[in-house]
């Protein structure tokens, strides 16, 4: 049996050493486990991997893809979370952002299964956004479809005449200043921009048909601009179920193999500060929305204000 009292007479300087070997190895090991529990890259997370659920939101007028795009990623990219569920909530918006959206929730699906969960609005740019997921819950009573386009452009020239405001207008092309509100717009600016709705309402019709594994000649029947309800787009095969943002959960669990009665969510972190937000409360994102729309813009959006 080793003498450890003869050891540390005999040997103090090793007895020191090994010791603070041990208390190192020992430090670098646990430190190594915590780190591993809650790395979010792509090499960490082993050791505690595998029973959350993420959840990105897309609420209100989708004017930026910024937010859902950098949640996604975050997610896809985090060992801990087996899964996604996009909740929305949305009447729809900017045809850039709600594809952007549409294509990181596509991105997203290929590494790990994202659900859609629908609201009382899942609309338009909502709609194509839920396009990209694997499976899609609505709730009997939400408003969903709206497969469509849409650019408004004021027309104040009778405001203008009124108050007496006159524009004088220097351009390089008789197209440069199209959609100008002092003026009412020419047969030419009306056929270009009605190409230009035609083309992205098509991108809009195809990637229904393609996500949906629906006809096409179904689809541009079912594509003019519409509404249905859940239980309407559950039975024409716009969405796969019905159901709250539970029975979505509950989904995007089974594809992920999570063996719990009830997974962990995990949402992002809250939104970058503002001190409009913080003075107007929750009519702060209303306003900052309302402010970055003032500009026409092409629209995947249910429309029912004039």
């Amino acid at each position: 049996m080793l003498n450890t009292d003869n050891l540390r007479r005999k040997h103090p300087f090793h007895v020191i050493v090994l010791t603070l070997v041990v208390v190192f190895l020992c430090s670098w090991l646990a430190t190594k486990l915590y780190l591993n529990a809650f790395r979010s890259d792509e090499q960490g997370g082993e050791f505690f991997a595998g029973g959350k659920i993420g959840v990105v939101d897309v609420k209100g007028l989708i004017t930026s893809a910024e937010k859902p795009i950098r949640d996604l990623t975050e997610f896809r990219k985090d060992r801990r979370i087996r899964a996604v569920v996009l909740r929305i909530d949305s009447p729809g918006g900017a045809v850039g952002a709600s594809q952007e959206i549409f294509e990181e929730v596509r991105k997203t699906d290929k590494v790990k299964p994202v659900v859609a969960s629908m609201g009382s609005l899942a609309a338009s740019g909502g709609y194509y956004a839920a396009l990209g997921a694997r499976k899609i819950v609505a709730n009997p009573g939400t408003l969903t479809g709206s497969v469509g386009v849409i650019v408004k452009f004021p027309n104040l020239t009778e405001v203008f005449d009124k108050i007496g405001y006159h524009s004088e207008v220097v351009k390089s092309g008789r197209l440069k200043d199209i959609g100008a509100m002092n003026r009412p717009m020419t047969a030419e600016e009306r056929t270009l921009l009605q190409d230009i709705i035609d083309n992205v309402h098509q991108q809009f019709v195809d990637a229904v048909v393609e996500c949906r594994k629906l006809p096409a000649d179904k689809v541009r029947n079912l594509a003019d601009g519409r509404i249905f309800s859940g239980k309407q787009a559950l039975e024409l095969g716009l969405v796969d179920q019905l159901g709250n943002f539970t029975d979505a959960v509950m989904a995007a669990s089974k594809l992920a193999g999570i063996q719990k009665d009830y997974p962990s969510l995990v949402h992002t972190t809250e939104k970058d500060f503002s001190l409009l937000r913080l003075l107007l409360g929750g009519s702060g994102e209303a306003t900052l929305q309302n402010l970055t729309t003032l500009y026409p813009t092409l629209s995947y959006e249910l429309n029912f204000k004039p």
